[in-house]
């Protein structure tokens, strides 16, 4: 159990959080990663074409970033709790909605209503991080955090290519599981989530309120310097995320069960990244760790680029892909740190900024990579190009104030 005013818990305490927060925030990724199997089924199911159903993610994106834009200030006024509960039940809604669509267009609007609900999980598990820890315990905690949420990229397409498996299940029937997994967070969220935020750390609940919150964050140089790396680097990734189901089972002819192992491994790189920068932060600032990941994911985009350019082997996309993940583990755990430290009183906004600006990048990507069913360049050059921004972006905004 949770205790109001827990400050940086340890032992058990910590990791019976951990694994809580990591299910809330897992909510998100199972909603986006689930259904990416059956996306060939899905579009000869409803006569669609790819970019109609690669659409229907970009809608899920738009869903879950503007989700935590209005949920997180929600948050910073009337606490945590009440909106996971909340938010969390109409998910479970939204998915039965999803499982029952008869065409593409109800798809597409039910997966931004899916994604705009499951949004809840992801931005207050973090805002809940930033209540209840700081200093390096928030960067140690936070790396845990990403250790254990990181699984979920890894297994959720490998649990929707089994479901794809089973006797007369369809891509209706991965909605249906992400309906009882909604129930089930309701559920334990009811008995084990009190409440986190004080009363004295809340803020005004008002428009006016929240956009001078806003704007403020946009004027503070160190905290959108880092949210905007983390835009395009991680933003860039949802090319990668809309791009492998055709790229691979299309132009490679593997099978979904085989793309959602390629696709779930990857969630160990991000395992591995979030792993490093907990156990390497009291040895490095959390800056020098942002450097190596923003270099690293310019490093593999190039040579990913590279060989969807002259169309190399399947292995030389799949590695560069990997350690552009493992370099996305390390971004988002050393950016949270340097990012949210000074946000004590607008944890809930700030992280729901922080969540909302790569998923918008992502919503703009994601349909990019289906312009061209034919070629996998187009996947190569957003990863690329977006990796070469975050990394301008890094070196030029970023860098600390002298004296």
């Amino acid at each position: 159990m949770i205790e109001q005013r827990l400050h940086n818990p340890t032992g058990k305490q910590r990791i019976g959080l951990a694994f809580l927060l990591a299910m809330l925030a897992m909510l998100g990724p199972f909603n986006i990663d689930m259904y990416l199997p059956s996306f060939p089924q899905i579009a000869d199911d409803l006569g669609a074409r790819a970019s109609l159903v690669q659409l229907s993610l970009t809608a899920c994106l738009l869903g879950l970033a503007f989700g935590q834009l209005v949920i997180g200030p929600i948050s910073d006024s009337i606490g945590r709790r009440k909106p996971i509960l909340i938010f969390i039940s109409l998910f479970a809604i939204f998915s039965l909605l999803c499982a029952l669509a008869p065409n593409i267009i109800v798809l597409i609007i039910a997966r931004f209503l899916q994604g705009f609900t499951a949004s809840a999980g992801v931005v207050l598990s973090r805002a809940v991080v930033r209540d209840v820890f700081d200093g390096k315990a928030l960067t140690k905690f936070f790396a845990l955090l990403m250790v254990i949420n990181a699984t979920a990229p890894m297994i959720a397409p490998i649990s929707g290519g089994a479901v794809l498996l089973l006797p007369f299940a369809s891509w209706h029937t991965i909605f249906v599981f992400l309906f009882l997994l909604g129930i089930m967070m309701v559920t334990i969220s009811a008995f084990k989530l009190p409440e986190t935020l004080p009363e004295e750390n809340r803020t005004p609940s008002s428009i006016i309120n929240s956009i001078k919150t806003m704007a403020g964050l946009f004027k503070d140089r160190s905290f959108i310097g880092y949210a905007i790396v983390v835009c395009f680097v991680q933003g860039g990734t949802f090319a990668y995320v809309a791009g492998t189901p055709f790229v691979y089972q299309d132009l490679y002819n593997v099978s979904p069960q085989v793309f959602s192992i390629l696709f779930g491994v990857n969630g160990l790189a991000i395992i591995f990244g979030s792993f490093l920068v907990g156990r390497l932060s009291s040895i490095f600032s959390e800056r020098s760790l942002l450097r190596t990941g923003v270099l690293m994911s310019l490093s593999a985009n190039t040579v990913l680029l590279l060989a969807t350019l002259f169309h190399w082997p399947l292995f030389m996309l799949v590695i560069p892909i990997f350690i552009h993940l493992n370099s996305v583990g390390i971004i988002l755990t050393s950016s949270f740190s340097l990012a949210m430290e000074q946000q004590k009183k607008n944890a809930g906004t700030a992280s729901a900024l922080l969540g909302m600006l790569p998923l918008v990048m992502g919503a703009i990507v994601a349909p990019l990579v289906g312009l061209d069913e034919t070629t996998a360049v187009p996947m190569g050059a957003v990863l690329f190009t977006n990796s070469l921004i975050g990394t301008i972006i890094f070196l030029v905004f970023t860098k600390p104030k002298k004296g």
